[in-house]
């Protein structure tokens, strides 16, 4: 392009000749609508944005997660964050079907965002169930999506532990799980002043309902109603017990299990087998869980029914003892879903522990890691001159371990002792032209204040001379 052409273009003219001759027309300059200007935006709503300090309690959480997974034998694994739509509204039961992050993907699939692991975990252990040595402990950490009122202790997205045990139908699978449950939350600092386990069995109150006479059609629903209890209304759960089938004295009954005992159950309904069986079995999980030393963690509570479609057994929920958070972990024994998604028939116990719950009670009982020191060492030069060396060092302490950093320009010595400060370092190694004759640098305690001259190779054998 000639100058006369630019000069036309920076003055604003339009026209420019193309490639044969003719013209084609660019709109005028204007410097204004090229000048970046800050982004007006912010996260989506019940999603998270984690700054180092609230990254480092979640790494705290996993890391408990994963230790006490490992001393119980677990084996961690992962699955998708995206599932055919089908393997939820088959079986994940109405309140999460209605929160689900779905869509039509560009091959005309319809999908969703996992709201939930156990129908992931269903499908890939029924695919090699034959493989597979028995019992199978599998534990995961995912992300999971629902759409919800946020709310405190609840978003649109959250991490959660998942522990299963499949292939045992004893009920000290279900103690085992429920222990591994609670050691994740001692893991964190809590203590049975903190929390409770509070454990049920859905084959107890059907049994209890076939005896009231809520036919069996009608029982799904008198377990979502009654897992909604403490949040509708009495008339909304009354109501809803009715259309499930239970009349006027079923529906006094159903509600006064609430406070019901294990011994009250066994004199009212004991007579029928299935509510025989069940007591028999909640028995012996209590009986394993005072052997284990956690019996003042877990109480029988025959209102706990958990909302899920596919919960065929014992179910729990860990809560805060306080009542302030809601629930912060879920789960229970699911003996015919694998069969359901694949066709294997195997039971499975397992549970859902969310991260989000869990932070706030942490928060609230000052349970918080320390995170002050993520710098162990920072490297102080008294002149450019130092700055190879300076490097070099680094590299060196870096190789045995050291959490090391430095200044990246060079400024005064005081404004890198002040940086050293606020890094949170633990000592600053600083490296001056009259040491250096000496083959040695000055190490300072920046706690104390105390400081040492130490011989420099000293600091390239073991990193850690004071």
């Amino acid at each position: 392009m000639r100058l006369g052409h630019l000069s036309r273009l920076a003055l604003g003219t339009t026209a420019s000749p193309d490639r044969t001759g003719g013209a084609f027309f660019l709109p005028r300059f204007e410097p204004n609508r090229y000048i970046a200007r800050p982004m007006e935006s912010s996260s989506l709503p019940g999603f998270r944005e984690f700054y180092p300090d609230e990254l480092a309690l979640r790494n705290h959480i996993f890391a408990a997660w994963r230790e006490v997974a490992a001393t119980y034998g677990f084996v961690e694994y992962d699955g998708p964050p995206l599932e055919p739509l089908e393997l939820y509204t088959r079986k994940s039961g109405e309140e999460i079907v209605g929160q689900l992050y779905q869509f039509t993907d560009r091959g005309g699939r319809e999908v969703a965002l996992r709201p939930e692991m156990t129908p992931s975990f269903a499908r890939m252990i029924a695919s090699r169930a034959a493989a597979l040595p028995k019992p199978i402990r599998w534990f995961s950490i995912p992300q999971l999506f629902r759409y919800e009122r946020p709310q405190r202790g609840r978003l649109r997205e959250h991490f959660q532990l998942n522990m299963d045990i499949v292939g045992e139908a004893d009920p000290l699978a279900d103690a085992e799980l429920v222990a591994a449950g609670v050691d994740a939350l001692r893991a964190l600092g809590l203590r049975a002043e903190h929390i409770v386990v509070r454990v049920s069995d859905r084959r107890l109150i059907s049994g209890v309902l076939g005896t009231l006479g809520v036919p069996d059609e009608g029982r799904l629903q008198v377990f979502a109603a009654l897992d909604k209890m403490h949040r509708e209304s009495e008339e909304w759960v009354r109501d809803r017990l009715g259309v499930a089938g239970a009349d006027a004295n079923a529906i006094d009954r159903i509600l006064g299990l609430a406070d019901a005992t294990l011994e009250r159950l066994s004199a009212e309904y004991g007579d029928t087998h299935d509510v025989a069986d069940a007591i028999g079995r909640l028995e012996r999980f209590f009986a394993h869980m005072r052997a284990f030393g956690l019996e003042e963690f877990v109480v029988f509570d025959a209102g706990l029914v958990r909302g899920l479609a596919y919960y065929t057994g014992t179910v729990f929920e860990i809560w805060e003892r306080s009542g302030r958070l809601r629930a912060i972990c879920g789960g229970g024994r699911y003996d015919d879903l694998l069969g359901a998604l694949g066709g294997v028939d195997l039971p499975a116990v397992g549970f859902g522990m969310g991260d989000v719950v869990l932070a706030e009670l942490l928060r609230d009982l000052e349970l918080l890691p320390d995170v002050s020191a993520t710098v162990q060492d920072y490297i102080v030069c008294v002149s450019e001159a130092e700055r190879p060396l300076a490097l070099e060092l680094a590299m060196i302490l870096r190789e045995s371990g050291r959490r090391v950093t430095y200044d990246l320009r060079e400024r005064g010595v005081g404004r890198q002792l002040k940086a050293a400060n606020q890094a949170g370092a633990e000592r600053a190694i600083i490296l001056g032209p009259d040491e250096l004759t000496r083959n040695a640098v000055i190490v300072r305690l920046l706690e104390s204040g105390q400081e040492s001259e130490v011989q420099l190779d000293s600091l390239r054998v073991s990193g850690n001379a004071q």
